[in-house]
């Protein structure tokens, strides 16, 4: 997973955890210590690709689309990292199969197809902040 995508699961993380509320882009950064620039780029793609909402003006900035609350994890990082390579070797191998595994092939396959499971599984709404605990 790309740091684009570690910061755009961050993104939407904060903003389902104040999904009633505009948020203005300075403050996501300082919350989240996203770069600024940064910043504006990913929620840049993310407006343009329906997660976020956006409104200029005084009370303006980003808000969690409600739509966007039921998309699986994995359609965000497609949009930052593609689906080519989603769950390559670990080794970096092009031909890493059961008809032509790496030596860890066995013990990778099942960690890939579980985190693959969790990426389909957790959506945008399950990004929602504990206790006020930052998610990473």
């Amino acid at each position: 997973m790309s740091q684009t995508s570690r910061y755009a699961l961050k993104i939407l993380s904060y903003l389902e955890s104040h999904r009633h509320e505009w948020c203005g882009g300075d403050h996501i950064a300082a919350a989240t210590g996203i770069p600024a620039n940064y910043l504006s780029k990913i929620l840049n793609q993310l407006r343009k690709r329906g997660f976020v909402l956006s409104r200029k003006g005084w009370g303006g900035g980003f808000q969690l689309r409600e739509e966007a609350r039921s998309i699986p994890i994995i359609d965000v990082l497609r949009v930052f990292d593609g689906v080519q390579g989603e769950f390559d070797c670990i080794f970096g191998l092009g031909a890493c199969d059961d008809a032509n595994p790496c030596p860890l092939h066995d013990r990778w396959k099942p960690v890939r197809k579980a985190y693959e499971a969790m990426l389909h599984s957790v959506t945008i709404g399950d990004l929602r902040e504990k206790g006020g605990v930052d998610p990473g």
